[in-house]
């Protein structure tokens, strides 16, 4: 594995055999994941809130699946 640093961009060559490209993904996502909520002035409890609302939106949509 090589890491190179030029003009503010890190450059990362991964030998084709050590990783599926599925973990590749991952690795990719995880990167633009942090990207973005490096960038975010949301405070924990925001996120906490945004997280139940989701939770239970997801759940009046789909509780006839699983209840019936």
């Amino acid at each position: 594995m090589k890491i190179t640093r030029q003009n503010n961009e890190l450059t990362i060559s991964i030998p084709d055999n050590i990783m599926s490209l599925g973990e590749i993904q991952e690795l990719i996502d995880y990167i633009k994941f942090r990207s973005i909520t490096s960038k975010s002035k949301a405070s924990q409890k925001d996120i906490d809130n945004l997280s139940k609302e989701i939770d239970e939106s997801w759940w009046n949509k789909n509780k006839p699946k699983f209840i019936k």
